[in-house]
């Protein structure tokens, strides 16, 4: 690299962000809305070593333009509900309870390792092998011998459940 742009870029590395956002402004000939140093930085030092050596080459301009072309890329998000259904831990606020669980009395199975474990969903918590759980994810910690979303592994789903 030239030796006077290498200069330069090594002269970067103390300027604070006010400072690098004014040498962006000067290499750039306009204003960032980034407060992020690294970025600042990178960006910087890019335009240096492209001026002082030459940029892109037109092959490789083409060539960058057919892959960005050739991108699949998502147009809109993905639609509520689709696909597999959304796993997380959901705590009750104000009192009222969770509406992935099933009523109290339901007793959740799930096999692991070559053992049936099976939960009894309680009218406040859960019990499992004649103890009592406030959290069906410390049961399925239990289980597993690391943490686990207890949603996700006894396989409940977001559906509303009648009472």
């Amino acid at each position: 690299m030239n030796a006077t742009a290498l200069k330069e870029i090594e002269q970067l590395r103390g300027l604070t962000v006010n400072g690098l956002r004014e040498k962006y402004r000067e290499i750039f000939d306009e204003d960032t809305r980034s407060g992020n140093k690294d970025y600042l930085f990178r960006r910087i030092a890019w335009r240096l070593q492209a001026n002082a050596e030459g940029d892109l080459s037109d092959r490789a301009r083409r060539r960058a333009l057919e892959i960005a072309n050739d991108a699949d890329l998502r147009v809109r998000a993905p639609k509520a509900g689709g696909g597999a259904p959304e796993r997380t831990a959901v705590t009750a606020i104000n009192g009222r309870r969770d509406s992935r669980l099933p009523k109290a009395g339901t007793l959740l199975t799930r096999e692991f390792r070559g053992k049936v474990h099976v939960v009894t969903v309680l009218a406040e918590g859960f019990e499992y092998e004649g103890r009592q759980y406030g959290s069906i994810s410390r049961i399925a910690t239990e289980i597993a011998g690391t943490r686990w979303n207890g949603f996700a592994f006894f396989a409940l789903d977001r559906e509303v459940r009648v009472a």
